[in-house]
């Protein structure tokens, strides 16, 4: 099985605040059975420019993206987005974009989504889920 974490996921591994949940990546790892969104890779850049230079997760999240692959974005994720976002909305069950982006992403390469807030996804139609914090 192959696994896409979620930024959340990401944000606990790095805090170190779950022990079963590092022992999980660290052995993804291993055997190279996770990777990350284009997008993730995004939201944390984004977190870490907000940190202050001294902040002690700024070289984690940049060690942490040399040792994860990055999955780029596809026109299939892209198409699938649309669909998504549309479907979601007519549902009245919207979800945020960047979590939009991330199940299509997910979708797109087969992957399952590994999040701490599974039912923030459980309305994206066959989205595969796991949650290795609990």
């Amino acid at each position: 099985m192959r696994y896409m974490l979620d930024t959340n996921i990401v944000s606990y591994y790095l805090r170190r605040s779950s022990p079963a949940l590092e022992e999980r990546v660290n052995e993804a790892l291993k055997h190279r059975t996770i990777v990350i969104s284009v997008i993730t890779r995004a939201e944390l850049r984004y977190g870490q420019m907000g940190m202050t230079p001294e902040d002690r997760r700024r070289p984690l999240i940049d060690g942490f993206f040399l040792r994860l692959p990055c999955v780029e974005w596809s026109v299939e994720a892209a198409d699938l987005y649309g669909v998504l976002k549309h479907g979601l909305k007519i549902q009245g069950k919207p979800i945020g974009d960047m979590d939009t982006l991330i199940a299509a992403h997910a979708l797109a390469e087969k992957l399952i989504l590994v999040t701490h807030n599974t039912r923030h996804f459980d309305n994206v139609p066959g989205l595969k889920l796991e949650d290795w914090i609990v």
